[in-house]
């Protein structure tokens, strides 16, 4: 058994590992209540943009191509993973890293546009290739961010070097669950009118006059398309990197408190231990004297 001032120290140790934790779930839950809101802000804008474009796409037919929505053979594959910068946030990042694993096997020589150090940091070590990182995005995500990914997507496509386009992110569902999700980006597929029933329906018959013109909207709206579907990934990430951040931070804080409890009690039973042996000698030597 250790002697007392081993526990001692290291009661102490463990103690100072569990304000470190209490600290840091506090600093999480005060983030992510602030990411929690930008995702609930972001998620009606992002939803009413994709209903207005498969409306608008519908009722323009088949008459109007774009170069975001043109179909190719699949001949090269990219991702927009996005992670975390830092850890400390439970299986947060390895669970969104595992799905794009599972994904980027399906795919001959896939390219990666990394938005995270953790992603970046773990596809490099593999020698995947890499076509774009962007870490250090910082705790505020800005939608110039987002543009910025969606640009430098957008102008691959558009050249041909990516056929199509995957993003996958984790998406927030609340501060115990963060569910990895995979989403189509390019080439756009348009919702359908005909998927729609009753009123949907008959709103997506609608005729529309377009100013200037149907491809001068559909030119407008699709690129939008592509910055608003990042945007509102980097916000959910980032969301659910400040949950997953404050449970484990939980769970640690936890865990530090049972193994206190554990080793007092080792403590008392050195106490005891070492006191019982001192009134053994004590004893033991009074009975040699007599």
């Amino acid at each position: 058994m250790a002697n007392a001032r081993d526990i001692r120290r290291r009661i102490k140790s463990v103690k100072s590992t569990q304000q470190i934790t209490k600290a840091m779930k506090m600093v999480a839950a005060a983030k992510m209540r602030r990411a929690q809101e930008a995702v609930s802000a972001a998620r009606p804008y992002a939803t009413k943009l994709t209903d207005v474009l498969g409306r608008v796409s519908s009722a323009a037919g088949g008459a109007v191509s774009h170069p975001l929505l043109e179909v190719r053979e699949p001949k090269k594959t990219a991702y927009i993973l996005i992670t975390a910068d830092r850890g400390l946030c439970g299986g947060f990042n390895a669970n969104v890293i595992r799905r794009a694993a599972i994904e980027l096997n399906d795919f001959d020589q896939p390219a990666l546009v990394a938005v995270g150090r953790k992603g970046r940091d773990y596809f490099k070590r593999r020698e995947a290739e890499i076509a774009a990182e962007y870490i250090n995005l910082g705790e505020n995500i800005q939608f110039s961010q987002a543009k910025e990914i969606a640009q430098f997507v957008i102008d691959k496509y558009t050249a041909g070097e990516f056929d199509q386009v995957y993003l996958v992110f984790s998406e927030f569902v609340n501060t115990l669950t963060q569910r990895p999700t995979t989403m189509k980006l390019l080439p756009i597929e348009t919702p359908s009118g005909e998927e729609k029933e009753g009123e949907e329906a008959e709103k997506a018959k609608v005729s529309y006059m377009y100013e200037p013109t149907a491809e001068a909207v559909l030119g407008e709206l699709l690129p939008k398309y592509v910055e608003t579907s990042i945007f509102r990934a980097l916000l959910e990430a980032k969301a659910g990197e400040q949950g997953a951040r404050m449970t484990a931070m939980d769970s640690a804080s936890n865990n530090a408190k049972d193994m206190i409890n554990k080793l007092t009690l080792s403590l008392n039973r050195a106490r005891q231990a070492a006191i019982t042996k001192e009134i053994s000698e004590i004893v033991g030597g009074s009975a040699a004297q007599e």
